[in-house]
């Protein structure tokens, strides 16, 4: 039996345009499968046929039945203006994507959420200015939807949502091709609290290009993260944290108020069911603590997913039969000073990142726009072992990295 199937087969490359000499095409195929896809955008050029080869789905196809990379995306700033990149830890090689399809009366997009689910990326809302709304001080949110093809190697534009929103949590449903997103609102870069907050929660179908509104959450809810667990044969949709209300210090400045329970909505066939609610997550005298919030999922599916909490140098673990909160770890390296950190999942393990500015002899020779923007130091825990590791890659970025408003997504491909 041919290793391609008929489905994925390479018709488009004839007999006498060979990928490798002296081998069948199917096997050829194969063998090229396995080529780093951080690579390829360097080998499309070697020959015709690899071309129409590494930009098939044929070569997804046999990627993902055989050979799936677990990689990062990186959105450093506005997609519109600035090209997200890829990351390969296993070869440390980064990649460059094309920017978003760029609207001119918008700019500064923020706050959006960027989820993977099959072999593409999906990037949904966020806060961004508008120049035809007034004041242009204040940001607006954005119901907009994109998904990068990573077979026509192109952004394409989707059904937007039907509530805009930024700061919102988001899960994908693999096994129904949906995606789930809750709250939200809209978000200043500076006066973060002093942003707009909504309940609303919606369900896209990726077969329909469709927005589908399902019950809204209790109460408004804005900065929250979402994640899906399996209960039994049904799957649950988990929103946590967040803030709702804000209040003022000294009657100026606008300060969240965080909420510290959970809600859950159980996912079914013909739609949601009702939300029931999870108490106070910190035991008594506790402090809460309001971290990023990560999800390892059970690579065999038998198990619920495992939630971490990075606050500070420390990484929490959520208990769900006690619905608390505890410590896991403390990060072994800490910086000379204070910092902002990446914290994401690839391969089951946690990533946490901060940036290192590499020493430079030639820096004062070099221009302001040609200082380097130094290295991504990573420390990589894995929970299982309770093992750390170390990790560190240059930046391809022209500009400096801020993990405080990085947007990131991991994905297999």
């Amino acid at each position: 039996m041919s290793i391609l199937s008929s489905s994925t087969n390479l018709h488009e490359i004839d007999d006498a345009q060979t990928l490798i000499p002296g081998l069948p095409n199917d096997v050829a195929a194969l063998i090229l499968s396995f080529l780093p896809y951080s690579h390829h955008c360097r080998l499309k050029p070697t020959c015709k046929p690899w071309y129409i080869f590494l930009s098939s789905k044929a070569l997804l196809s046999l990627r993902l039945r055989n050979r799936r990379s677990h990689l990062l995306c990186i959105f450093p700033e506005d997609p519109h203006i600035s090209s997200p990149f890829l990351f390969d830890p296993e070869h440390l090689a980064w990649c460059p994507l094309p920017p978003m399809p760029c609207n001119p009366h918008v700019y500064g997009l923020c706050n959006f959420s960027s989820i993977s689910l099959g072999p593409s990326i999906y990037v949904l809302g966020g806060s961004l200015f508008d120049t035809r709304t007034f004041p242009l001080d204040r940001p607006s949110p954005s119901s907009s939807a994109f998904r990068y093809n990573f077979v026509t190697s192109s952004w394409d534009r989707l059904t937007p949502m039907i509530s805009p929103r930024g700061s919102f949590a988001c899960a994908a449903v693999p096994s129904s091709d949906q995606i789930i997103v809750a709250g939200g609102g809209s978000r200043h870069t500076m006066f973060r609290a002093a942003g707009s907050r909504i309940c609303s929660v919606e369900r896209y179908d990726v077969e329909k290009d469709q927005w589908e509104a399902l019950d809204g959450l209790p109460q408004f809810r804005a900065g929250c993260v979402g994640f899906t667990v399996r209960d039994g044969v049904e799957r649950e949709f988990w929103v946590m944290g967040g803030y709702g209300d804000s209040r003022t210090v000294s009657g100026v400045f606008p300060v969240d108020e965080y909420y510290k329970d959970a809600l859950v909505m159980e996912l079914k066939e013909n739609g949601g069911g009702k939300w029931r609610e999870l108490g106070d997550m910190w035991g008594a005298g506790e402090t809460p603590r309001f971290g990023k919030i990560v999800v390892v999922e059970d690579e065999e599916g038998g198990n619920p997913p495992t939630i971490f909490m990075l606050d500070d140098y420390d990484i929490l673990i959520y208990n769900m039969n006690s619905n608390l909160w505890q410590k896991e770890c403390s990060v072994p390296r800490r910086t000379a000073r204070k910092t902002s950190f990446g914290f994401i999942v690839l391969n089951g393990e946690l990533h946490v990142m901060t940036i290192v500015n590499g020493i430079d002899s030639t820096e004062t020779r070099r221009s302001r726009q040609q200082k380097r923007t130094g290295a991504l130091f990573m420390q990589i825990y894995h929970p299982r072992k309770k093992t750390w590791r170390f990790l560190v890659t240059k930046l391809p970025f022209r500009q400096p990295l801020d993990l405080s408003t990085t947007v990131m997504c991991s994905f297999r491909l």
